[in-house]
C-alpha cells in the first residue's frame, strides 16, 4: 500500500518546508510542523482501520534489498504513540526555541521519520538505515539546542549508539550471508530470515549483536551511562522524544527481531537478560533517589522502568508479554509528561535543581496538581496506566523467575520513595522561588496527558488487542522451542 510510505515521506517534507518557510515568516514552522503531525495522525488511523498491510519495492536488487514496510497492530500502536509525543514535543518547545527555529523543526521531523521507519521496516537493511537516521537529528537537537554541557552529552550519545549499531550491522550482514549459504540467495527480509535453521553457536553470537544494540537504546545497566547526560542536556523536546519514543525502539527491536529470529539463544540467554533487567530496576531506582536535578532524576527512573520491560520479555510468558506492552506505552506517556513539567519549570526559574524549587504549590497549584498526577502514574498508582504494566510484568515473570521477580518488586517501592521525594522537594516546604502557574497551552496538553494515563489505566485491553497477533506469534515460538 503506497499510502504506508507517506508516514515516512510526510515528516521529511514537512520538516524541509518548515525550515524553508521559517526563514521568511517567523513562527510559521510551528504551524507547518503541527499540520504535518496532525495529517500523519489521521493517515495512520485510516491505515489502522484497514487492518494489516504491507509495502515492498525493489531497492538494491543485486543484493535482494527491498524498501519493505509492514504495518500491523503493534506498529499502529507505536506509530500513534510516536506522533502523539511528537505533538507534545512541539507544544513544549512552541515558544522556547528561538535559535534556528526552522532547522529545529527539520531535525524534529527528520527524527520522527527515522523512528517511524524503525517501527515499520520489514527488511533488516532498511531497519538499520532508519536506526541510523534516528541518530543524526537527535544528536543535532542535543548539540545545538541543549543546555550547558550539551557537546559532551551529544558526543557521548553518538558514540554509544554508533558503536552498538555497528555490532548490529555485522549481525545483519552475517545473517544475510547465512541465508545465502542455506538457500543460495542473499536476503534481508524479516519473514525469510525467520525460517532459517541456525547453528546454536552462530545463533548465540547473532542474537548477542542485536541484543547489545537494543540494550544500549533501552537502556540497560551497564550500557546506560549516556542516558542521564543526554536527558539532562537535551532541550525539553529532545527529552520528550528520548524518553517517550527512542527508548521504546530498543524494546521494539527485542520484540520484533531478537525473540522471533533467535528463540533458542534468547531462552538460553534469558537468566542473564533477566538479571540485567532486575539490576537496571534497582540501580535506576537508587540512583534516581540520589539526584538533585529534576531531569536527571526522571532519566534514572526511566532506566528502572525499562528494566521491567527486559524482565518481562525474557520471561517468555503471555502475561509478562502483555505487561511489557502496557509498560512501554505507559512509560512513554508518563516519562514524557514528567520531562515536559521539568521543562516548564526550567523555563520559568532557569534551573533544574530541586534545591532551587520548594513551596511552589502556593503560587502554582495547577502545576503542582498536574505534576502530582504524573508522579503517581510513575510510581504505579492503581487506575493509571503504569500500574497495569508493572502488575502484569510481575505476575507473568514470577512463573519463570520467582526470585528475580521478588527483587524487582522492590523497585516499585523505591519508585514511590524517589517520586514522592521529587514532589516534596519541588512543591512543598518553604517557598524558595516565585513562579507563575500553567497558562492555557500548557493546561491543554498536560490535561490530554492525564486523560491518556487514566484512559489506558482503565481500558488496557485496547493496547493488548492491538498487540495480540504479535504476542501470540511469540507464544507459538515459545511452545516450539521451550525445553
Amino acid at each position: 500500500m503506497v499510502a504506508l510510505s507517506w508516514l515516512i515521506w510526510l515528516p521529511l517534507l514537512c520538516g524541509a518546508l518548515a525550515w524553508t518557510v521559517e526563514k521568511r515568516f517567523q513562527g510559521a514552522g510551528n504551524w507547518i510542523t503541527l499540520s504535518g503531525l496532525i495529517g500523519m495522525l489521521l493517515l495512520v488511523l485510516y491505515l489502522g482501520s484497514l487492518g494489516e498491510s504491507t509495502l515492498s519495492w525493489d531497492w538494491f536488487a543485486r543484493f535482494n534489498i527491498h524498501f519493505a514496510l509492514w504495518f500491523d497492530g503493534l506498529a499502529l500502536l507505536m506509530v500513534v504513540l510516536t506522533i502523539g509525543l511528537a505533538i507534545l514535543a512541539l507544544a513544549v518547545s512552541w515558544r522556547d526555541i528561538t535559535l534556528h527555529q526552522g532547522f529545529f523543526h527539520f531535525n524534529l521531523m527528520f527524527s520522527i521519520a527515522g523512528i517511524i521507519g524503525v517501527f515499520l521496516a520489514a527488511d533488516l537493511f532498511l531497519f538499520f538505515l532508519f536506526w541510523e537516521v534516528m541518530l543524526l537529528p537527535m544528536t543535532a537537537l542535543i548539540l545545538i539546542w541543549g543546555n550547558e554541557n550539551r557537546r559532551y552529552a551529544a558526543i557521548k550519545f553518538f558514540i554509544f549508539t554508533q558503536a552498538s549499531s555497528l555490532l548490529m550491522l555485522v549481525a545483519i550482514i552475517a545473517l544475510a550471508l547465512e541465508h545465502q549459504t542455506q538457500t543460495g540467495q542473499l536476503s534481508f527480509s524479516l519473514s525469510a530470515l525467520a525460517n532459517l535453521s541456525l547453528d546454536s553457536v552462530l545463533e548465540w553470537w547473532l542474537m548477542l549483536g542485536f541484543f547489545i544494540a537494543f540494550a544500549v537504546k533501552l537502556p540497560m545497566v551497564p550500557l546506560h551511562s549516556w542516558l542521564p547526560d543526554a536527558h539532562t542536556q537535551a532541550p525539553t523536546a529532545g527529552s520528550v522524544l528520548l524518553a517517550g519514543i527512542l527508548l521504546k525502539t530498543g524494546a521494539y527491536g527485542l520484540i520484533r527481531i531478537v525473540l522471533p529470529l533467535f528463540p533458542d539463544a534468547s531462552m538460553q540467554f534469558a537468566p542473564i537478560a533477566v538479571t540485567l533487567g532486575v539490576l537496571s530496576i534497582i540501580y535506576g531506582a537508587l540512583m534516581a533517589y540520589s539526584q538533585t536535578d529534576f531531569k536527571r532524576l526522571v532519566a534514572y527512573s526511566s532506566i528502572s522502568h525499562m528494566g521491567f520491560v527486559l524482565l518481562a520479555l525474557f520471561s517468555w510468558r503471555e502475561v509478562a508479554f502483555q505487561g511489557a506492552i502496557l509498560t512501554i506505552v505507559a512509560h512513554g506517556i508518563s516519562s514524557a509528561a514528567l520531562f515536559s513539567m521539568a521543562g516548564i519549570i526550567q523555563h520559568r526559574i532557569h534551573s533544574r535543581e530541586l534545591g532551587d524549587m520548594g513551596g511552589m504549590w502556593a503560587n502554582a497549584p495547577k502545576m503542582a496538581t498536574v505534576t502530582l498526577i504524573f508522579v503517581m502514574a510513575g510510581i504505579g498508582m492503581p487506575g493509571l496506566a503504569n500500574f497495569n504494566g508493572e502488575l502484569l510484568t510481575l505476575l507473568g515473570s514470577y512463573q519463570t523467575f520467582p526470585t528475580h521477580t521478588i527483587v524487582a518488586a522492590l523497585g516499585i517501592i523505591w519508585s514511590a520513595v524517589y517520586g514522592l521525594h521529587l514532589f516534596q522537594r519541588a512543591f512543598q516546604g518553604p517557598m524558595n522561588t516565585d513562579i507563575s502557574d500553567l497558562h492555557g497551552r500548557e493546561v491543554v496538553y498536560t490535561s490530554l496527558l492525564i486523560l491518556a494515563l487514566f484512559y489506558f489505566g482503565l481500558q488496557p485491553h485496547i493496547l493488548l488487542e492491538l498487540s495480540a497477533d504479535t504476542l501470540n506469534n511469540l507464544l507459538e515460538i515459545a511452545k516450539e522451542h521451550r525445553p
